[in-house]
C-alpha cells in the first residue's frame, strides 16, 4: 500500500482489505497503511467494523453449526472456515495460561489439541476418532503467538479418513500432523 492515502481512500481500501481477510490485526493493518494503530481503530469505528476478536467470533459461530463429529464448543481455537469432508481452518490465540511458566513456550498438548479437534471437525461423519497420528513439532510457539491451523482431507478409504493438519505462526510452519481418523455410527458399530 502506498504512503499518504487520504482518509476516504484509506477507509475504502481498509474495508476492502478486511473483507478479503477479516483476520488481520490492527497492527498488521497499521503497518500496511503506514498509519498508527489508533488511526486504524478510529477508521474501523467510523466504518462499523468490529475488532478482530469479534470478527473471528462471528465467523466461528457460523462454522460451528456445520460440524457433525464433535460439538462446536469442543474445538480448540476459533473455527473460521469449514468445508465438511474437504478442509478447514482454525485460529488459536495463545496466552501465558497455555505456556510453561519458566520459558513462555506453549505446551505441545494445546497445539496437538487444536490440530486434533480440527481434524475431527473436518470429517463428514457423525462420530470420528483418531486411529493414528504422526506429528512433528517443528519449532517452539511462544505465549502471544497466533496459531493458524489448516486441515485437509487427502483421502478417504471406507470408514477411514486421512487428514493432514499444518499449523503456522505468521508464515512459519510450527507443527505438522498426519492423522488417520476412523468413523463409526455409535457406541457399537
Amino acid at each position: 500500500m502506498k504512503k499518504g492515502l487520504g482518509k476516504k481512500e484509506r477507509q475504502k481500501a481498509l474495508l476492502a482489505k478486511i473483507q478479503k481477510d477479516p483476520f488481520l490485526t490492527d497492527e498488521e493493518l497499521s503497518e500496511n497503511f503506514y498509519v498508527s494503530i489508533q488511526t486504524i481503530r478510529l477508521d474501523r469505528l467510523e466504518l462499523g467494523i468490529p475488532e478482530l476478536r469479534e470478527r473471528i467470533k462471528n465467523v466461528a459461530e457460523k462454522n460451528h453449526l456445520k460440524v457433525k463429529s464433535i460439538a462446536g464448543k469442543e474445538i480448540i481455537g476459533e473455527l473460521i472456515d469449514l468445508n465438511l469432508g474437504e478442509n478447514g481452518i482454525s485460529i488459536l490465540e495463545t496466552d501465558y495460561s497455555l505456556a510453561f511458566e519458566k520459558t513462555n513456550v506453549v505446551r505441545g498438548s494445546h497445539i496437538f489439541a487444536q490440530a486434533e479437534s480440527l481434524a475431527i471437525a473436518v470429517i463428514d461423519a457423525n462420530v470420528a476418532l483418531i486411529g493414528v497420528a504422526n506429528i512433528k513439532y517443528k519449532s517452539p510457539v511462544f505465549a502471544g503467538d497466533k496459531l493458524v491451523a489448516k486441515a485437509e482431507v487427502v483421502r478417504t478409504r471406507g470408514n477411514k479418513y486421512f487428514v493432514w493438519v499444518f499449523i503456522k505462526v505468521k508464515s512459519a510452519e510450527v507443527f505438522r500432523g498426519k492423522f488417520i481418523l476412523v468413523s463409526f455410527n455409535g457406541k457399537e458399530d
